[in-house]
């Protein structure tokens, strides 16, 4: 006699193992392609110092997503390039690997044969729709996969931090500035 679904358990440790390591293999390879391939330009868009124009694509779709609830709806086009261009200068002075890495987490996100498996968004990231991007980072927030969960915590990270640099964003969390001296 067979056992049923309801009696088999869902994913081994040795399945998730197998599955954690296609996926990291995946990841690799898909970066690497991108890097090879040219798809992976390291020419900065205009106005920018390391943002290249693909970055700008899906940074200015998921940053009001990530802001939501921060910035007032009229004042949201103002925020978005604010926080692109505080996230490009931090960007500018992080050391040759760590910018390395983060191409590479962009390159994954920016390239239509990743980012539809990976993130859910199987279009252009201008064209998804906020409830698809709330569920992308949702995903990649408590995926059982840690790279998809660290990629998560990256790109949080990164745009809060490139947020909450501004003074414009100060006086929303209570902030008053640093004293004068």
């Amino acid at each position: 006699m067979h056992p049923s679904l309801t009696e088999t358990p869902a994913l081994s440790r040795r399945g998730l193992l197998q599955l954690s390591l296609g996926a990291t293999a995946f990841l690799a390879t898909a970066g690497l392609g991108a890097s090879l391939s040219g798809c992976s330009s390291n020419v900065a868009a205009t106005g920018f110092a390391t943002l290249r124009s693909a970055d700008l694509l899906f940074l200015r779709a998921l940053i009001p997503i990530m802001l939501d609830g921060a910035v007032a709806n009229g004042q949201m086009p103002a925020a978005v390039d604010a926080t692109l261009q505080s996230l490009d200068a931090s960007l500018d002075h992080l050391s040759p690997e760590m910018l390395k890495l983060t191409r590479q987490l962009f390159d994954v996100l920016g390239m239509a044969v990743t980012r539809g498996p990976l993130t859910g968004i199987w279009g252009s990231w201008e064209n998804a729709s906020a409830q698809a991007l709330r569920d992308f980072l949702a995903r990649w927030q408590n995926s059982s996969l840690s790279l998809l969960r660290m990629g998560h915590s990256s790109l949080q990270q990164m745009v809060m931090m490139a947020w909450y640099t501004r003074a414009e964003s100060w006086a929303h969390c209570g902030y008053p500035g640093p004293p004068a001296v």
